[in-house]
């Protein structure tokens, strides 16, 4: 199944894509689950939507604007360095260097930060490096305890995405912090939609690609993640518990573009695809910050 949160005629909703089409979750249980989050922490989510996709489309899916996939997620938690060639790239082009984690590096971004797919990503008016980084997002369906066990750990997943978590890199190298530049508003894209997990058995057997107008700048499979998504979910639970709608945004490959000769920055006007098999491909125009 393919879920998407969307706004059509002023009013924000939810729903499956069907054939062309949004069937409308959303219109009959405002009350009870305003959006896909509470939507999904239902029990029975899984029975109303197969019951749902029995009907036909209510919107067609070309005629919505579509919303992050998530639009309120509690946490978006990020990880860095999490792919051996984009730790190679970081170790020769930032001051000091850095290897290979002994740990996940984790930090945080806001909801306020990502928009949904065929929207724009905005380049702020106090920076010219906006930099790509293709990645494989992974949402909580269940409410999980602490000290969750890897080989268990993807029990708790509903479903899968792509992410385009873009960086401001000059921000982000003001200091050790990472916050800043990982985190202005309308920065980087969620999307086309969020596959259910068993649409994607295995998500460390997963092609994922970057193209910036038709040209391809990162390839990886998610088999090359250093800390595979069940061991993502083991790790965070050891210091806080997650929630349904949370999202992990599981780390880039190589190929970023502050690491490249002459650097490659997104600029307004461009066109920026995030490619990932079972999943689809996420696609973002670059506007300037008005």
């Amino acid at each position: 199944m393919k879920f998407v949160s969307f706004e059509y005629n002023s009013r924000a909703s939810y729903g499956l894509v069907k054939d062309g089409y949004i069937i409308d979750l959303g219109a009959g249980l405002e009350a009870k689950c305003p959006d896909l989050k509470t939507f999904i922490a239902l029990p029975d989510w899984q029975a109303r939507s197969e019951e749902a996709l029995a009907r036909s489309g209510d919107v067609p899916y070309e005629s919505v604007a579509l919303l992050p996939v998530i639009p309120n997620p509690g946490k978006i938690l990020c990880v860095a360095l999490n792919y051996h060639d984009h730790v190679a790239e970081a170790n020769a082009h930032l001051p000091g260097g850095r290897e290979v984690p002994k740990h996940p590096m984790m930090f945080a971004r806001m909801a306020e930060t990502l928009v949904g797919h065929r929207a724009n990503i905005v380049r702020p008016r106090v920076s010219t490096h906006l930099d790509y980084e293709a990645e494989l997002l992974v949402v909580i369906g269940k409410n999980t305890p602490r000290y969750v066990k890897p080989d268990n750990a993807l029990s708790y997943v509903f479903g899968y995405s792509a992410i385009n978590e873009g960086s401001i890199r000059d921000y982000q190298f003001h200091s050790r912090q990472l916050t800043p530049g990982k985190n202005f508003e309308n920065s980087g894209s969620t999307g086309p939609w969020l596959v259910t997990k068993d649409e994607v058995p295995d998500p460390q057997n997963l092609d994922i690609e970057f193209r910036l107008n038709g040209n391809l700048l990162q390839s990886a499979n998610t088999a090359a993640m250093i800390f595979g998504v069940a061991t993502l979910i083991s790790y965070i639970s050891e210091w806080l518990p997650l929630k349904p709608g949370d999202m992990i945004a599981s780390g880039t490959m190589g190929g970023v573009g502050f690491t490249r000769k002459p650097p490659i920055f997104m600029q307004p006007g461009d066109r920026a695809e995030v490619s990932i098999s079972r999943i689809g491909t996420l696609v973002n125009g670059i506007a300037e910050e008005s």
